[in-house]
């Protein structure tokens, strides 16, 4: 856990180099900084894209082709020859996608997809041990075309977020807005025309988030970062109190990181218009279809759940997309292993998954059990709330800490300062507390038709 020297550390990336001397100056690992300076660019951009090339002025195939090529720059940037496993999945994936029966194909797809992620991962720690090196594999049938620019478009291809085919093709044809509009029955509301709703505001919001992200993390990252768990005066001199607060600081001090990281391409997305989500109850316009996180809701989140909810929001919907609906027997344990293999083969992120499949079963139980005893009275409530509050910030602090120190000798070290403590109240509540299901109802495993069939219905 030992940190490198900052010129050691920014030259570990197979990416672009020509901004090393910047990386050098800030102290910054060269591939965050080229990583940043993609999102710049293509913030950037996503604004002529949406002005020069709307759908008005130009073809659909015209906007393809160019968020494609801009798309495969930015990776090749960023990853230099690391970029062609990226590639190479695409391809296979649509090799799979023209060939395999359409009853088949996810399933044909799916395997390989994680299959070929799971290799990639094991020979990036094996090339770049612990870390640093970081590419992110997750990625009427579609021309080749369509099929490039939906996976390697310049706007999520580095950060994503993980969108719908179908809007995305809406967006790239002009139809989007107007699609979510007519899906909140805009004209019935008394609106004779459709509006064209201008991203401007959400991208001015959005910055600010990604500005205040970014000044929180060059402060609080750097005075509070993780490998002060794995010290001395932590693990051994400190009491338990102030190891559990102290955990809960350096958690928080981790997260800017991806504030700003989601934050960041969320505006570019809605910078080239693609991210209307419809309009609100107050009849205002809304850019949050892309949106990967809400930060309010995670700060202040009261159940685990509601914090899982509002964390990736978009990785998440894919995992209950993909194994949540789909599967007949225990998919909150399923679907907690497969966003661990989803993230890689470090050790950490097991600990982190496993021990989250206790905690979540383990918090609903408590849930269950207790919660309608608080509703009585808004006393009552509010002191509910402010204690699951502070239980829910804390149990995820510790829950999530192996998955940014990644290795498994810091993290036994940090648990068995911490004396197991979560995953022992943990498991004594699921042994001892009565299960008390919202509903008794089989589970079925769906599939592509009685996905739809719900749609009709």
């Amino acid at each position: 856990m030992a940190a490198e020297p900052p010129s050691s550390l920014s030259y570990r990336t197979t990416g672009s180099t020509c901004l090393h001397p910047l990386s050098e100056l800030l102290g910054i690992p060269l591939d965050q900084v080229n990583f940043v300076a993609c999102q710049l660019f293509a913030l950037f951009a996503a604004f002529w894209f949406r002005i020069y090339l709307s759908p008005g002025k130009t073809s659909p195939d015209v906007r393809h082709a160019f968020a494609t090529i801009f798309g495969i720059y930015f990776v090749i940037f960023c990853f230099g020859w690391y970029s062609v496993h990226l590639f190479v999945l695409v391809l296979l994936c649509y090799g799979i996608m023209v060939t395999a029966s359409a009853s088949s194909i996810h399933r044909y797809s799916f395997f390989v997809a994680m299959g070929y992620l799971t290799i990639c991962h094991i020979s990036r720690i094996y090339i770049f041990h612990y870390g640093i090196l970081t590419t992110d594999f997750s990625g009427v049938k579609p021309s080749f075309l369509e099929y490039l620019s939906y996976l390697l478009n310049f706007m999520s291809v580095i950060a994503g977020p993980c969108n719908n085919f179908k809007d995305y093709i809406a967006f790239i044809e002009g139809r989007h807005t107007h699609m979510k509009l007519l899906e909140v029955n805009w004209k019935q509301r008394g609106f004779h025309s459709l509006p064209e709703p201008s991203p401007t505001g959400a991208v001015i919001r959005k910055l600010y988030m990604t500005l205040v992200s970014l000044l929180l993390f060059l402060t609080l990252t750097k005075t509070f970062p993780v490998t002060c768990l794995v010290e001395d005066w932590f693990v051994h001199k400190a009491n338990f109190l102030s190891r559990l607060c102290y955990l809960y600081v350096v958690m928080q001090a981790s997260k800017p990181k991806y504030y700003f990281a989601w934050t960041l391409a969320d505006a570019v997305n809605n910078a080239a218009g693609f991210g209307f989500s419809g309009v609100d109850k107050n009849g205002n316009f809304c850019w949050d279809l892309l949106s990967n996180l809400n930060i309010w809701k995670i700060e202040t989140a009261t159940s685990f759940k509601m914090y899982l909810e509002n964390w990736n929001i978009q990785t998440a919907t894919w995992l209950k997309r993909v194994c949540y609906e789909r599967v007949p027997w225990y998919p909150t344990v399923l679907t907690f292993i497969l966003s661990a293999l989803w993230h890689g083969v470090y050790p950490g992120y097991y600990f982190t998954f496993l021990t989250g499949i206790l905690v979540t079963v383990a918090a609903r139980t408590m849930r269950n059990n207790y919660r309608r005893y608080f509703l009585s009275s808004r006393a009552l409530k509010v002191a509910y709330d402010v204690v699951t509050w502070a239980v829910t910030q804390l149990a995820v602090s510790y829950t999530v800490a192996p998955f940014v120190m990644l290795a498994i000798e810091p993290t036994i070290s940090l648990y068995k300062s911490m004396y197991f403590y979560l995953h022992i109240i943990s498991l004594l509540i699921i042994l001892f507390l009565p299960v008390k299901p919202r509903a008794h109802i089989q589970r079925q495993p769906q599939t592509l038709n009685s996905v739809n069939k719900k749609k009709k219905d």
